[in-house]
């Protein structure tokens, strides 16, 4: 088995507590490692080497020229670790390896993009309406940032956030989900390895009522960013409020997939698998309401079923499998409950809808690919994210409706629109309240566009130019070219 400990301050520490939470292989079942169960003491020693490195010319006296050097080096660690690290992801948490390999092999890319935009945050001299004043703005760090991550893909999240919290001159503490700590703790010595000093970059694991509530409230944590569950989030956001923390929140959601008339059908069959069965729609984007006209629903359902009955549930480390294992016990029995649900409101199921065995998969986690059609939006498997691979098909007559039900949810993370009508795509681009819309695609990525939620979805955005500004904060500088002083009594 193996044993991972805390990185603070540049090293492997034990927990203060000597006890440890066990990774569970979600495929297997067996215990195959085990990570520090850290508490309040390690976030406090965490903290404060974080908080020290901040003050540290080590690392405050490096230009931002240097900080993105040690950047780029990182990245490259990544890539030439992309093998080891994405079996360490589908260890902890399930996903096919070939999803986790290329994620891995993408990685590098925020941090050669952050990298390459460290030295590039410029302020601005600002033509003051003032006599005898020269005035300008300056970007500054926030200081230590916590970054709590979810554990569906946990070095990607830590690529979206610490890449520009790093870039922009901060510190950082990172929480993995207790589910899956190992790739994380792992990362670390990558971190280590590229020359950054020592305290800059933490991970401490351990338990959210532990670790989590003790960094969100820690007075020295001057930025959290979050990516989990809507109600997690509200938690934390409520906690920040009372120390007035800088807070990004990347939550939950239960993104329209809109099917017109007009699209091409086989594509859209894809993309709805995709934006449902990839990642065993363990994914906060995930296409789960698919909202298919009524003109072509009988069309469209054919050609959808006959694609979903060809994914192939198995082992995630095998290059043929579609749909693996669902990551812990207790999400497991969650999306079980939520296929009982559907049914009991009326919903029919037209596929799966099963708990399944899989040979050689001991942990039993695996949940056949289900369909529901007949679904009305008030159904609560139309409303509340299930996070599994359950999709809820519902009918629209025109534009006009499916507007309505795509935004009739508390939830605005994503949206896709199939047509080729490209004026209707840009009707829709324009009014589904969403923080991503694709057209006539799914689930795509890049380091370049910023990404994030509208409503109950969260706030703030990670990756693209826009990321950064989270990290960061405006300082404006008078300087008077003046030779008296006016009348104090005055507002100048």
């Amino acid at each position: 088995m193996k044993t991972y400990r805390h990185f603070i301050n540049g090293q492997y520490v034990d927990s203060t507590s000597g006890e440890w939470i066990e990774s569970i292989d979600p495929f297997s079942g067996e215990v195959w490692a085990r990570a520090p169960k850290g508490n309040e003491e390690d976030v406090n020693l965490a903290v404060a080497a974080a908080k020290a490195a901040f003050e540290n010319s080590d690392w405050t006296d490096l230009s931002a020229s240097a900080r993105g050097k040690l950047m780029r080096k990182l990245g490259d660690l990544v890539a030439d670790n992309a093998d080891r690290l994405a079996a360490l992801e589908v260890k902890d948490n399930g996903k096919l390896f070939s999803e986790m390999k290329a994620q891995m092999v993408y990685h590098p890319e925020w941090w050669y993009y952050f990298g390459g935009l460290a030295d590039k945050i410029e302020g601005s001299i600002v033509p003051i309406d003032k006599k005898d004043a020269f005035s300008y703005t300056m970007y500054e760090p926030l200081g230590v940032v916590a970054a709590i991550t979810a554990w569906n893909s946990p070095l990607l999240f830590i690529a979206w956030k610490c890449a520009p919290a790093l870039a922009a001159g901060n510190t950082v503490v990172v929480k993995p989900s207790e589910f899956t700590s190992a790739s994380s703790l792992e990362y670390a010595s990558l971190v280590k390895e590229a020359g950054f000093p020592d305290g800059v970059f933490n991970v401490i694991s351990g338990y959210g009522a532990d670790v989590g509530a003790s960094l969100v409230s820690h007075p020295d944590v001057s930025k959290i960013t979050f990516t989990g569950s809507d109600l997690s989030g509200q938690k934390i956001y409520e906690s920040a409020a009372k120390n007035i923390k800088h807070v990004s929140l990347e939550l939950g959601g239960k993104s329209p997939n809109i099917v017109f008339e007009d699209a091409d059908l086989d594509m859209a069959a894809k993309g709805a698998v995709a934006g449902i069965f990839g990642a065993t729609g363990q994914t906060c984007v995930a296409g789960s309401r698919l909202l298919v006209q009524e003109s072509i629903h009988d069309e469209f359902m054919e050609r959808l079923l006959d694609l979903a009955k060809s994914a192939r549930l198995g082992n995630p480390m095998d290059s043929g499998t579609h749909i693996g294992p669902v990551t812990t016990p207790q999400q497991y029995q969650k999306v079980l409950s939520y296929i009982d649900i559907a049914k009991q409101e009326g919903a029919e199921l037209v596929f799966g809808g099963s708990a399944c065995k899989v040979p050689g998969a001991d942990a039993n986690q695996f949940v056949e690919p289900t369909i529901f059609t007949n679904v009305s939006n008030d159904m609560r498997i139309a409303q509340e994210e299930i996070f599994g691979p359950v999709l809820s098909v519902l009918k629209f007559k025109d534009e006009e409706e499916a507007i309505k039900i795509g935004n009739d949810v508390v939830y605005g993370l994503a949206a896709g629109v199939w047509t080729k009508d490209i004026r209707r795509a840009m009707r829709f681009t324009k009014a589904l309240k969403a923080g991503t819309v694709w057209v006539n695609t799914y689930r795509a990525f890049s380091y370049m566009m910023p990404f994030g939620g509208m409503k109950r979805s969260g706030l703030g955005r990670e990756s693209g130019i826009a990321a950064i500004r989270d990290y960061l904060q405006v300082k404006s500088v008078w300087l008077s070219t003046a030779t008296e002083m006016p009348n104090p009594f005055i507002l100048r």
